[in-house]
């Protein structure tokens, strides 16, 4: 059966994505998990927010805790609200190559995983990146986490990216992979290797149905309503 988690858990126009009360909201529309953005502050701090800068004050990064708008959670506020509220979480680290949110020491990964791998009795979770190398800062702390690889381009007619490099050493539990390169052949070529297929962002519900026939195991939307509507159906 697929699975529907909300992006960002921005399951309503009328909330604000990647809050406490996104993933409230998500709950009650049905959505059996969230997809949330995890950074790091200044001071260490563990924070839920997509983008690189926050509006008005700058890069996250560049930012204490105290000084940030309420309304972000830390990540451990948001694993307890998700874990009152029964939902599963992918928690994507975010990692940039450069710029002022660039983490050389991958504390971010780090620290992210020894704060998960304390709360895999009470959630269902999955760490994914599009960075490998955050991956492999996790691996470095857990064992147990489920990692999975955020895809945001095609394979090729090569071994595919997942069995090579760095990859191919972090017992992936997942690829997720940008709607717009999953076909057939490519869920086939994903399950074949024994991992699990989450497709993001997916809001059209005819593109829904579609996957889930395919048989990946999640679709990332911003639409749960129509999401579960559609698989209801199935």
């Amino acid at each position: 059966m697929t699975s529907v988690y909300a992006h960002r858990g921005s399951a309503s126009p009328l909330v604000r994505e990647n809050t406490l009360g996104a993933f409230a909201s998500a709950a009650r529309l049905g959505a059996d998990g969230v997809e949330l953005d995890v950074r790091r502050t200044a001071d260490g701090a563990l924070v839920i927010h997509h983008d690189i800068e926050v509006e008005g004050l700058g890069a996250v990064s560049a930012c204490v805790r105290r000084d940030l708008p309420a309304w972000i959670p830390s990540l451990e506020e948001a694993l307890e609200a998700c874990a009152d509220l029964g939902l599963a979480v992918n928690v994507e680290l975010k990692s940039e190559l450069a710029g002022p949110s660039h983490d050389a020491m991958e504390r971010c990964a780090k620290e992210s995983a020894s704060l998960l791998e304390a709360s895999v009795p009470a959630l269902d979770i999955v760490v994914s990146s599009f960075s490998p190398m955050a991956l492999a800062a996790v691996r470095e702390v857990s064992a147990e986490l489920a990692l999975a690889w955020l895809v945001g381009f095609s394979t090729s007619e090569q071994a595919p990216p997942w069995r090579r490099g760095v990859l191919a050493t972090l017992a992936l539990e997942g690829v997720h992979p940008v709607d717009d390169i999953v076909d057939a052949d490519y869920v086939a070529l994903v399950h074949a290797d024994g991992l699990a297929v989450r497709v993001w962002t997916v809001d059209d519900p005819i593109r829904i149905a579609l996957l889930a026939r395919l048989g990946v195991e999640a679709v990332i939307t911003n639409d749960v309503e129509a999401a579960r509507r559609v698989l209801r159906v199935l």
